[in-house]
């Protein structure tokens, strides 16, 4: 191949922005290049897309220059065949907002940042009739995941593991589990192995040999305009991914995508970078992560006016006033609220009572609450009730890094163990835990693998683990498939009776004349709950009348965390109605028969009992 074959000679002004590079389409083709330097040998490195070859430094004019923006125009370029990089002085560099980067190998592949030069790609993707599907936050049921994690087993069963692709054939798996919205862990491009810098930084911060290490999770600084290369199983990770986007709104289903943003990152350059990924890839929404973001200043953004937008916390009242609801609820907290308080109360500690009970019915008019037990970072769902403690020495820092503080308890035994009896227990205990998840209002999250009990062994930080501690083994799925089961029944009757996910948070009083509050609480005796710090259970009452359906029946929620039994009174039903178990995270037959004059009923230690109120048969 000749260089007059792919470029010509002739370079122009143009304009500064936007940042970057930009193909030329009119009477010639060629690119348009912008960035910021100081030094006045500055320009762009044109390479032989595929060999890597540079075919030349095409410097900027002097005279081409707004502040430190320096910018041309490269006439007579094929597009098709060339891959470039930036440079100033002696300093050759990526273009941070290209939009793809040739191949840099596999996944896990040193490299350095000479190797990601980017290209350009046809953007004429044909998302059809695609709408994003706007759920309403109470409706949703958040799925956290990572995407190699999630497929690069080999008992996942996809053809293409680890990989957007991998994603679009369990599709159907989480649509049977009843998830609306998945979230992914940051997808853009960036280099996962750390740089010599920092290996040799953590070396002599923990007196550790000098090996490279991965960053697996993703939370750091990388390409933000481009998706993963080495997460699609095609040669266009942008095309894999747009396909994963549209596949889910045919279903009715939300992506979310994780984006890390450094404290140096500017705020205009996030909104930017937001804006790009809802225009290019509809992507549904955004989990803002980073702690010195402009939150209010994202989140008054217009064009973000629809994308859902997650971060720690929103300043709703500057945004909308005190009085003032925004026309689509689309802000939601997430933070560690009420993680910690409901594994405190899961495992026993006392003065957790009063708190828990306000987590479960929290749900802000301006807008939505993410509730969560497990996410990326800590324990699994199955870890939180197997190890009392992190394990995280195959993390290479002597098991200093990670949470020391998980709120967790191991029920007996500090991981895996054959005892019967703590098995039950700690089967029971996720059983439970779901159960104060998916009943709480609010918007229920959970992560990979959750629903059959992964494990990772203890780690809490697998952020540079890439193997079995951190790809989902999909044979747990038959191994605890009882907890699978109870899972997607509990979130179909979720899903079945809006009592359970209201648009709007209880009032504890009944405001509409129904007969009884919205949600009440209740103990030993009905209407009489007791909230004393040593309390461990209470009972919640939902009026099914405030609820879409308008539903004559109420629910009763029994929730002992006690490790003892409880008698509680559920409140006396009009004639004609009685009391029926619905679920039970006890096991069968330990639950006693009902008196007929008090209603009382006894939920074992450490167990939840939900019945419903109905018309008396026979």
């Amino acid at each position: 191949m000749q260089k007059e074959e792919i470029m010509g000679e002739k370079t122009y002004g143009g304009y500064p922005f936007p940042l970057g590079a930009q193909p030329v389409r009119q009477n010639v083709t060629g690119i348009r290049v912008s960035f910021p330097s100081e030094d006045e040998d500055c320009g762009v490195c044109i390479y032989q897309r595929g060999s890597g070859r540079l075919l030349k430094k095409q410097a900027f004019r002097p005279q081409d220059r707004l502040g430190s923006i320096r910018y041309g125009v490269i006439e007579n370029v094929n597009i098709e065949k060339i891959s470039y990089q930036f440079y100033s002085g002696d300093k050759v560099f990526p273009d941070p907002w290209a939009h793809a980067y040739e191949s840099q190998g596999k996944y896990g592949t040193p490299r350095s940042p000479r190797d990601y030069r980017a290209v350009f790609q046809a953007e004429d993707y044909d998302w059809g009739e695609d709408v994003c599907p706007r759920i309403p936050y109470e409706e949703a049921i958040c799925y956290g995941m990572h995407v190699r994690g999630f497929t690069m087993h080999s008992s996942s069963g996809v053809r293409a593991r680890g990989t957007f692709a991998g994603i679009m054939e369990k599709l159907d798996y989480l649509q049977q589990l009843g998830i609306t919205t998945i979230e992914l862990q940051p997808v853009y491009e960036q280099n996962e192995m750390e740089s010599a810098e920092a290996i040799k930084e953590r070396s002599r911060e923990h007196q550790l040999p000098p090996e490279p290490r991965l960053n697996y999770w993703g939370y750091q600084q990388g390409f933000y305009y481009a998706p993963k290369r080495t997460y699609a199983h095609s040669d266009n990770a942008s095309a894999e991914l747009k396909d994963l986007v549209k596949a889910l709104h045919s279903r009715g289903m939300e992506l979310i995508l994780q984006f890390y943003f450094p404290d140096h990152v500017s705020t205009g350059e996030i909104l930017n970078i937001l804006r790009y990924w809802s225009w290019a890839y509809h992507v549904d929404g955004f989990h803002l992560m980073g702690g010195a973001l402009q939150a209010g200043v994202i989140a008054a953004d217009p064009a973000l006016s629809d994308r859902k937008l997650w971060y720690y916390d929103f300043p709703t009242e500057q945004l909308y006033g005190y009085e003032e609801t925004p026309a689509y609820r689309n802000l939601a907290v997430y933070n560690e609220g009420y993680q910690q308080d409901v594994r405190r109360f899961l495992k026993g500690d006392e003065g957790m009572l009063q708190t828990v009970m306000q987590r479960m019915r929290r749900n802000p008019r301006k807008e939505g609450v993410i509730n969560y037990l497990t996410d990326y970072a800590g324990f699994t769902m199955m870890d939180m009730v197997s190890y009392d403690r992190k394990h995280n020495e195959d993390n290479g820092e002597n098991n200093r890094d990670g949470n020391d503080n998980n709120c967790s308890w191991n029920c007996g035994a500090e991981g895996p163990t054959r005892k019967k009896q703590i098995l039950a227990l700690r089967r029971k205990q996720l059983c439970n835990a779901f159960a104060l998840l998916l009943l709480s209002q609010g918007t229920p999250y959970f992560f990979m693998g959750d629903e059959f009990g992964r494990s990772q062994k203890g780690n809490n930080n697998p952020y540079c683990q890439d193997n079995a501690v951190t790809w989902v083994n999909w044979k747990d799925r038959e191994k605890n498939r009882e907890l699978y089961t109870y899972v997607q029944e509990l979130i179909r009757l979720r899903k079945a009776h809006s009592i359970f996910h209201l648009p709007q948070e209880c009032r504890l009083m009944d405001y509409k004349s129904y007969g009884c509050p919205d949600l009440s609480y209740h103990g030993s005796e009905a209407w009489k709950p007791g909230w004393e710090p040593y309390n461990r259970h209470m009972g919640i009452l939902l009026n099914g009348a405030y609820g879409k359906e308008k539903e004559e029946g109420c629910f009763y929620l029994a929730v002992n965390m006690h490790w003892e039994s409880h008698a509680f009174a559920l409140p006396k039903l009009p004639k004609g109605q009685v009391w029926k178990r619905v679920l039970s995270t006890e096991e069968a037959g330990t639950e006693e028969a009902a008196d007929k004059n008090d209603q009382s009923r006894r939920t074992g230690p450490r167990s939840i009992t939900l019945y419903y109120s109905e018309k008396q048969t026979g």
